[in-house]
């Protein structure tokens, strides 16, 4: 197991003079933080992260584990707000301390982002029980769930509860994440959501580093940056995917963008991430192990080698004299037939095309119930809705249940072969294990009229809320991980998903059907995890591989 690592407490570290680059002002009169108090909790320090000292990012390559106290929930917690540009002390209130769900996108869409079974569950013990004794239990009740997920103790507490894929060091991820936020310290104050996802994270990213992690994959939008964004070439990211790449990490990118054919459109989401393959001259080694998964689970794409894209001479196909390592690293469709399931490549044109035909079809009957105008965009495996005038996160969220539902209740009426037998399930939402309560929670006077059962074909689908539209992909992510995993030739346990939708309506949900998750809110948190990680490789000695 890794080293524990020090999270730093809110008025550790002396505050910076004046005269220090970035120095934060302390807050006027904070007292020192109280004892610890390890049977119950007590309040968070004051002095808020006002008082906490500007240290300085830690270096690419550094470990996180041996240096003592660091910044890096600090500098998380102070990143500004969207509508607070000149960061935390231009209020007009002055500097003021921040939650761990204080997060822009989480403070604008409330909580709908805030929904998952076991951290409700966890939080709910919290009035019983001890944050040091609720990590305990649940390490233990999760060890047990492990050696038999149909008779533990979790699956009768929690019934929907899925796979754990890795142990969940949890009682060491709650001690580091304790020295910052108190949580076995606080007496009046429970932890919220976002505390539990982050000790959570932790515990996975130990779990995952000591199981031997072999291939991770990022979503994209919220994810590796900023929603209808690109990854730049000032992306932090760019670093840290080298180094998994070169620590002997696959790396892929798994996402709703779905581009058929044009592999220029990928191309264009990571400029940044391109453009540092042939700038660092990566070898192919390396980038082979960089993939794309587009259209959730439709399109996988790959590095082209230098050699592939341009001539032998260096030049490029044009005749220009130009370098292939001076030009950015260019991408290709991998053969449906080298990596597609035997499942995913049966499925039929005419049935793709009527499902998103319902599809869309349910969409655009609920937005008029809503009264919000859209645009339909259809493509060749998804259809979605953009609102043409400002609308909010709840109405999206209305949107993306009643496709789920409305076509998960068509689904599981369909007739069936005798013998119970017939087709692949239908995946709603988060994967094919959820399509049977969303179609029991299908009400016979149900508020859109679609297609009659029979002509809703039998295929996965993934309808999900985007933050500014609602899309309906055929297939899921989970089944583009599970491709992917079987064509890298790689166990579950070894692999480690990334999001930051994994509620009902989000399309990182199916993903835990198949691998272990870190849940992030926003680009801030995977950085932060992902330095967490590497650090975690390096003491595993997983690094330099090339």
């Amino acid at each position: 197991m890794p080293a524990k690592r020090g999270l730093p407490l809110l008025a550790m570290t002396p505050a910076p003079t004046p005269t220090e680059p970035g120095a934060r002002p302390a807050q006027a009169g904070a007292p020192p933080p109280a004892p610890p108090t390890p049977s119950s909790s007590t309040p968070l320090a004051a002095g808020g992260a006002g008082a906490l000292a500007a240290t300085g990012a830690s270096t690419p390559n550094a470990s996180l584990a041996h240096h003592g106290p660091h910044p890096e929930w600090a500098d998380l917690l102070n990143t500004p707000e969207p509508d607070d540009a000149d960061g935390p002390n231009s209020s007009l209130l002055g500097p003021r301390a921040r939650s761990a769900s204080d997060a822009g996108v989480l403070r604008r869409k409330g909580h709908l982002k805030e929904q998952d079974p076991l951290i409700e569950f966890m939080l709910a013990m919290h009035a019983t029980h001890t944050a040091d004794e609720v990590a305990a239990k649940f390490e233990g009740w999760v060890a047990d769930h492990r050696r038999d997920p149909h008779r533990s103790r979790l699956k009768r507490l929690i019934p929907g509860i899925g796979a754990f894929f890795t142990p969940l060091p949890l009682t060491q991820a709650l001690a580091e994440y304790d020295e910052f936020f108190a949580l076995s310290r606080r007496v009046y104050v429970p932890p919220n959501f976002a505390e539990l996802r982050h000790v959570l994270n932790i515990a996975q990213v130990h779990a995952s580093a000591t199981a031997g992690l072999e291939l991770i994959t990022f979503d994209a939008d919220g994810t590796l940056y900023a929603d209808g964004a690109h990854m730049r070439h000032d992306s932090d990211m760019i670093a840290h995917i080298v180094r998994l790449l070169r620590a002997g990490v696959h790396v892929a990118i798994v996402t709703a963008a779905g581009y058929p054919g044009d592999a220029a459109r990928f191309e264009a989401r990571l400029p940044g991430l391109l453009s540092a393959f042939a700038a660092l001259d990566l070898p192919a080694s390396v980038t082979d192990r960089f993939h794309i998964m587009g259209g959730e689970c439709n399109y996988l794409l790959r590095v082209v080698p230098p050699d592939d894209a341009f001539g032998a001479d260096g030049n490029a196909s044009d005749g220009s004299k130009a370098s292939a390592r001076r030009r950015p690293r260019r991408l290709a469709f991998v053969d449906d037939g080298e990596w597609k399931s035997p499942e995913m490549a049966a499925w039929r044109e005419a049935d793709v095309a009527a499902l998103l035909d319902a599809a869309e079809a349910v969409l655009v009957e609920t937005a008029s119930r809503l009264a919000v105008p859209v645009s339909v965009v259809r493509k060749e495996r998804a259809v979605g809705v953009v609102p043409l005038a400002p609308t909010v996160y709840e109405v999206l969220e209305e949107m993306a249940i009643t496709v789920q539902v409305e076509l998960g209740a068509a689904a599981a009426e369909r007739p069936r072969p005798s013998g119970g037998g017939g087709g692949v399930g239908v995946g709603v939402g988060g994967g094919s294990g959820r399509a049977a309560a969303a179609a029991a929670a299908a009400s016979s006077s149900s508020p859109t009229s679609i297609p009659t059962p029979p002509t809703i074909p039998d295929l996965p689908f993934c309808a999900f809320n985007g933050g500014g539209d609602v899309f309906v992909d055929v297939g899921n992510k989970s089944l583009g991980l599970e491709a992917l995993k079987s064509y890298l030739g790689l166990d579950p346990s070894a692999v480690l998903h990334v999001g930051d939708r994994f509620t009902s309506s989000g399309n990182d949900a199916a993903t835990r059907d198949c691998c272990s998750i870190l849940w992030v809110a926003n680009p801030e948190e995977t950085d932060f995890f992902i330095r967490m990680l590497l650090g975690d490789l390096e003491e595993q000695g997983q690094a330099g591989v090339e």
